[in-house]
């Protein structure tokens, strides 16, 4: 089912290798890079494409505005409106389960403006990387929707429940600033510098122990709803899976040599 208007074939999403990035672009022909389904296709799509030597996946957007969430035009133009919108939400949250569950971590830059769907993807990233002139809106009530893509949890998360509530119930807009200050976002950076501050930022990631990062993010992700006994008895469990691995043997052979460890050339058979 593609949305009303737009034609599945056409290129909503870019890739490219870059070193050890795996770069997506967020790349429509209509402004502000809309969610229709053959956006989320070709996300989900790009994302499992990621090839197997890269470590790190960046994602971005082309234009001025990273994403301004589902594309409402196509919702105003559909025959079966509860019909079609079921169908973009159950695909962008496959987009949300790829990014949240990609084997290697995943960096964000966004720019502009962040809105609807487009709030629980930033969730789903293990970093985020914000250009400070950026505005948030959830916008689904203006729609007379409650939302979907993962948005109430990933606000819920950063900002609290009242918080949340409050800007959700009232249609308000989250700056940068209070994005960064409340934790939905890790930096934040001067518009101009946004491109080279996430390159920047991927290739770090890129070059440090990929795998001990997903895990650590299992575990950050989790400990929200696990004991402190629960979460000793995962930390336990997977400190000693790093020590097994590759990177962990790199990792305490450089620090005994005294030399910065090469985490790309620890490699397990497995690999990121």
């Amino acid at each position: 089912m593609s949305s009303p208007g737009t034609d599945p074939a056409v290129r909503r999403v870019g890739t490219a290798v870059d070193g050890d990035v795996w770069r997506v672009t967020l790349d429509s022909a209509q402004p502000g890079n809309p969610v229709d389904l053959p956006m989320a296709e070709q996300l989900v799509a790009a994302l499992r494409a990621r090839p197997a030597d890269s470590r790190t996946v960046l994602l971005t957007a082309a234009g001025p505005r990273f994403c301004v969430g589902g594309d409402v035009r196509g919702f105003a133009a559909a025959e079966d409106l509860a019909g079609h919108v079921a169908v973009l939400a159950a695909a962008w949250h496959e987009v949300v389960r790829a990014v949240l569950h990609c084997p290697v971590p995943v960096v964000a830059g966004v720019h502009g403006a962040v809105a609807g769907a487009a709030i629980g993807l930033l969730g789903a990233c293990d970093v985020v990387v914000c250009a400070r002139s950026t505005k948030i809106r959830a916008g689904y009530c203006a729609l007379g929707f409650s939302p979907d893509g993962g948005s109430s949890w990933a606000l819920t998360r950063a900002l609290g429940a009242p918080r949340a509530l409050e800007l959700l119930l009232t249609n308000g807009t989250l700056t940068a600033a209070d994005a960064h200050r409340f934790g939905l976002v890790a930096r934040l950076v001067d518009d101009d510098e946004l491109p080279a501050a996430a390159t920047a930022l991927a290739a770090q990631v890129a070059a440090g122990p990929v795998r001990a990062m997903v895990r650590t993010r299992s575990l950050v992700r989790r400990a929200a709803v696990r004991s402190l006994e629960e979460q000793l008895d995962e930390e336990a469990r997977l400190i000693e899976e790093s020590a097994r691995d590759p990177e962990g043997r790199e990792g305490v052979r450089a620090f005994a040599e005294r030399r910065q460890p090469d985490f790309r050339g620890a490699v397990s058979t497995a690999g990121p």
